[in-house]
């Protein structure tokens, strides 16, 4: 059996098969805590509609403010979130008896059991932000990766190692300077680290914002995608609504039972010895249990499920225009709105986006006409005081 304390905000304990006194149980997904999960992906991808992605700390004040509270009851923490952010069971890698009960300390790997269990978030969104935790570390990325004048730095990667790809110049036999995305790991370490991938910048650059403008940007393709996305969305939707009327019915049933057995003891009808006492304590923790689920429901303002086709195509044509044009951190601002990564492989470059996201960018584009620029600061506390 798993102990409650150990089961990560998004998961339940039930049981599958009793034998004796000995219950076997595993781990299942709550549907209402999953949604709290997700939403915390979802504002450190994309944000909450009114801004760009946010950070650990803005996360943890926008769900206190909002008064969404952790399974005790208590506020969400910074390291509470990050930890949330970076839990593998997420993706259904969970590992069982991996810390000593007592101690808390780690056990021997032989001694950990990995067993899977229901997945919430696709692996490939985790995986993304775990990049772009590591991303905007300050300690390993300067705020210029993020803000500077190269146009994909901070989003080409490697696909051979996950690096990311950063600028190298290089000398042409006619004195011609020519500027390449190069594998950062293969030029710190040599083929040691990574076989290596270099490509011409221009080139690079002309293949992902034509390909976006081509593909990404047409209105008829926005509307396709966004058409998916709200599907997607209205089925969770509906499992939500139909776990909410299943606490209700838990709550009215378990306070039915609790009202006719008070009456047969009024009535003298039965006595009060510990068989009823056991009963009686049981349809409390029923009743409370699932009290404490509803009550962790936020009905939160949730995203349009249409949006009007003349946004769609205004935001399209600001896209294709500001992609290609402009200033390099200008483009790069409205590039970083919508996609999340590249990953450069030898024969094939991936341009990787969430949906949400890309539905949050159109949105935006209604109320200003610039997206929200991510940045990080590098050595934001220099005395080393907090948060080492």
């Amino acid at each position: 059996s798993q102990p409650v304390r150990s089961v990560p905000l998004g998961y339940t304990v039930v049981e599958v098969e009793k034998r004796g006194v000995r219950i076997k149980k595993r781990l299942a997904v709550d549907t209402v805590e999953a949604e709290t999960v997700r939403l915390i992906f979802s504002l450190y991808r994309q944000g909450d509609g009114s801004s760009g992605p946010l950070g650990v700390k803005a996360i943890t004040c926008h769900l206190n403010e909002r008064g969404y509270r952790t399974r005790a009851g208590a506020r969400f923490g910074v390291a509470t979130i990050h930890g949330i952010l970076t839990n593998r069971g997420y993706v259904g890698e969970w590992v069982f008896n991996r810390r000593c009960s007592r101690t808390l300390t780690e056990k021997p790997k032989a001694e950990q059991i990995p067993i899977t269990v229901p997945a919430i978030i696709a692996l490939s969104e985790f995986e993304a932000v775990q990049a772009t935790l590591k991303a905007h570390n300050p300690r390993t990325t300067p705020a210029r990766v993020v803000t500077g004048p190269i146009l994909l730095t901070g989003l080409a990667t490697c696909t051979t190692c996950g690096g990311p790809m950063t600028l190298r110049t290089g000398t042409s036999k006619s004195g011609k300077v020519q500027r390449y995305y190069s594998c950062s790991t293969h030029g710190r370490q040599g083929k040691t680290g990574c076989t290596g991938r270099t490509i011409r910048m221009d080139t690079l650059d002309a293949l992902v914002t034509d390909r976006l403008v081509e593909e990404l940007l047409q209105p008829d393709r926005l509307r396709a995608t966004l058409a998916s996305l709200w599907s997607q969305r209205a089925e969770k939707t509906l499992e939500v609504d139909g776990r909410v009327t299943a606490l209700r019915h838990e709550i009215e049933a378990a306070e039915d039972k609790l009202k006719r057995l008070y009456r047969m003891v009024e009535d003298g009808l039965t006595d009060l010895d510990d068989i009823l006492r056991e009963r009686l304590a049981t349809l409390k923790q029923e009743r409370d249990r699932a009290k404490g689920a509803l009550d962790r429901i936020h009905v939160a303002k949730r995203p349009p499920t249409e949006i009007a086709p003349e946004m769609i195509e205004r935001f399209g044509r600001l896209m294709r225009e500001n992609v290609t044009t402009g200033e390099i951190p200008f483009r790069k601002a409205w590039l970083q709105a919508i996609v999340d990564r590249i990953e450069v492989g030898t024969d094939v470059i991936r341009i990787i986006g969430g949906k949400a996201n890309l539905e949050a960018a159109v949105v935006g584009v209604g109320s200003t006409d610039m997206p929200g620029v991510r940045s990080s600061v590098r050595k934001w506390r220099a005395r080393k005081d907090s948060n080492l």
